[in-house]
């Protein structure tokens, strides 16, 4: 009985330890006050902690295509281990920002101009809609499907979306169901459609020349 009694405590303690985790999952936290590329030689100073990417959007003509510019942990090495991330959404008339998730990340929305239509879907597969105007933030939470949609026939929206990680990740629903190389007929099954459509639906997805 006492084997099976400390067996019991040692199960019990791993899976605290695992939910601890799972509770806990996301940037790990840092020993230092900020973390420097390894490659970065010759000391730092205040231009390691700017980023200048944005400067590129002053007075710059608006896409015509919706248009995405982040300062994440790729584009911003200062981010590496402080937990945050930040892009710039510009939305032109009637273009949408695809259903997609962040597996790493909550995204809280601030729409800076113009109107958007944005959503999620829980786990429980309710969908929670909204139309959002200028002034509003919204919260899309960690891992869930979401989008965004500016129905504007004529003005574009500016939104700007902060991160509660340095590489919050992207998985676009589109891309990864279309254009990573999935069979066909494992598409065709799991949305109950035929080969035929699945194939017009990739070949819409392909890059044009």
């Amino acid at each position: 009985m006492a084997i099976f009694s400390r067996l019991f405590t040692l199960l019990a303690l791993s899976y605290f330890a695992f939910v601890v985790q799972i509770t806990m999952a996301g940037d790990a936290d840092i020993v230092s006050d900020f973390i420097v590329p390894s490659n970065l030689t010759g000391g730092i100073d205040g231009n390691f902690f700017t980023f200048t990417g944005m400067r590129a959007l002053v007075d710059a003509d608006p896409p015509t295509t919706f248009k995405v510019s982040k300062a994440s942990l790729a584009e911003f090495p200062a981010l590496n281990g402080q937990s945050v991330s930040y892009a710039v959404l510009q939305f032109p008339a009637m273009t949408t920002n695809p259903p997609h998730t962040h597996p790493r990340s909550t995204e809280l929305l601030f729409l800076l101009d113009g109107s958007l239509q944005v959503g999620f879907v829980d786990t429980t597969n309710t969908l929670f809609t909204q139309t959002l105007q200028s002034g509003d933030l919204f919260v899309f939470p960690k891992g869930l499907v979401h989008f965004q949609y500016n129905a504007d026939a004529k003005n574009p929206a500016l939104a700007i979306s902060a991160f509660g990680s340095a590489n919050a990740g992207t998985v676009s629903l589109p891309s990864t169901l279309f254009a990573t190389g999935i069979d066909d007929t494992v598409l065709a099954i799991s949305l109950k459609t035929d080969v035929a459509t699945i194939q017009a639906l990739k070949a819409g997805l392909t890059p044009k020349p």
